[in-house]
């Protein structure tokens, strides 16, 4: 949710409670909500009826919780008060100034160790002088969860508080991508026009785009990130952007912007220490306000060892149990958030709609037109493609993959076939669809 207050980010809960629950119930409980503050972990709403405080405290707090995760990306617990008490909230008037989430995450709150210790001090010291010629770009690169974003935020953070006078702008591959598809098309879905597009990137002191990786084979993509680069590079406007994997990985990536980045700083982090796992979960806690015994601390960093947002997830529940229940949690309780936490971080299964539309981006055209029955030589590729890719990334069976695209089992069983085929003697084309399938796993 990069760049949005907190009314523009309780608008999208609300958004997602709808998908869940019926237009009746909504407006009967959910509309007089206001959003009032972000603070120990809570997300805090107002609501101007006691009754119906308790009456969403008891039927919708796991909805309430489920849809501010996926908006945010981090758990927080809803706490609802009625607004004779919001007064007593603390550090509103933060969030009256435009205060968003995102503004949590800084270089204070990072911790660092063996794994993190080079990205850290490169993306500080890109921090505290953007623009320098030897940072510049800075290439941070690691798999999920190890703290790549938590760098950028802090990056922008800093500079926004160091330098108030620099325009800073934050965003994904992905959105990068949509927006530019948007502005090609002259403005579909309120993106701006292609000369909007480039005004916004191009006239940035500072350029952060998280998982850069997406844009690999998608040629209008590269083409105009290659442009907004040399257009920032030669006015020594910093950028900054981070990989899931290390750049000889990401075949398919323009060799222009392949060099480019090599001309810059490389910074990797891998998975953190047991000794940095330790100091994150005592992060995590004193900025939930809650202390852990040591041997809880000592067995939650054993048993978390790669993802870090995985470890918060687990201190948010140890959070609202010592909240709620007024208990001190034993292994046994730690045992079982470990166990729900690991579980919801699984991956979502990998929808047919993504898989369409990642092909539509890379391939060039349509993803009606992939679904439809033209059968030009480059629809067709990527209609093949799309259905490999289908059949490779999920367990749809033959039958319903076809269902999907209005075909029967025995076309997409054609197609599939006549793709290995081809994959088999085209080396970059091969490469294309192996980046496709590891930009589809990598979405969060």
């Amino acid at each position: 949710m990069a760049n949005n207050s907190l009314e523009e980010i309780w608008i999208a809960v609300c958004e997602e409670c709808k998908k869940t629950i019926s237009e009746v119930a909504f407006d009967c409980f959910f509309k007089d909500l206001k959003p009032q503050n972000i603070e120990n972990g809570s997300f805090v709403l107002s609501h101007t009826n006691e009754y119906m405080c308790s009456v969403i405290e008891q039927n919708y707090m796991e909805l309430l919780t489920s849809a501010i995760k996926t908006i945010m990306g981090i758990e927080l617990v809803p706490k609802i008060v009625i607004e004779e008490e919001e007064e007593k909230i603390k550090n509103a008037e933060m969030f009256s100034e435009g205060l968003t989430f995102e503004d949590f995450f800084t270089f204070e709150n990072f911790i660092v160790g063996s794994s993190n210790r080079f990205a850290q001090a490169a993306s500080f010291a890109v921090a505290e002088n953007p623009g320098l010629i030897n940072y510049n770009p800075l290439v941070i690169y690691g798999p999920s969860g190890v703290g790549k974003t938590h760098l950028m935020l802090a990056i922008k953070n800093h500079i926004k508080k160091k330098f108030s006078n620099k325009k800073i702008e934050y965003t994904r591959g992905e959105d990068f991508t949509n927006r530019l598809i948007g502005a090609i098309q002259e403005g579909k879905l309120g993106l701006g026009t292609i000369e909007d597009f480039r005004t916004k990137y191009r006239t940035t002191d500072v350029l952060l785009i998280d998982d850069i990786h997406f844009i690999a084979g998608k040629e209008q993509t590269q083409e105009e990130f290659f442009n907004t680069f040399n257009a920032l590079y030669q006015n020594n406007k910093q950028i900054v952007v981070t990989l899931d994997r290390p750049l000889k990985e990401i075949k398919t990536l323009d060799d222009r912007i392949r060099s480019r980045f090599a001309s810059g700083l490389f910074a990797d982090i891998t998975p953190p220490d047991f000794e940095t796992r330790v100091g994150i979960i005592n992060k995590k806690a004193e900025q939930s306000g809650i202390s852990l015994d040591e041997n809880l601390v000592f067995y939650i960093a054993e048993h978390i060892k790669v993802n870090t947002r995985q470890i918060e997830g687990v201190v948010k529940k140890l959070q609202a149990y010592i909240n709620i229940q007024n208990k001190t949690p034993n292994i046994s309780i730690v045992q079982g958030f470990i166990k729900d936490v690991i579980n919801d971080s699984q991956p979502e299964p990998i929808k047919i709609e993504k898989i369409i539309a990642e092909v539509s981006h890379t391939y060039n055209v349509s993803e009606r037109d992939i679904l439809s029955n033209r059968k030009t030589a480059p629809l067709v590729l990527a209609r093949q493609v799309a259905m490999y890719i289908a059949r490779e990334t999920t367990e749809m069976s033959y039958k319903a993959i076809g269902e999907s695209f209005g075909k029967d089992h025995s076309t997409v069983l054609y197609n599939v076939n006549k793709i290995e085929e081809f994959l088999k003697d085209k080396p970059y084309e091969k490469e294309l669809v192996e980046d496709i399938i590891k930009n589809l796993k990598s979405i969060d």
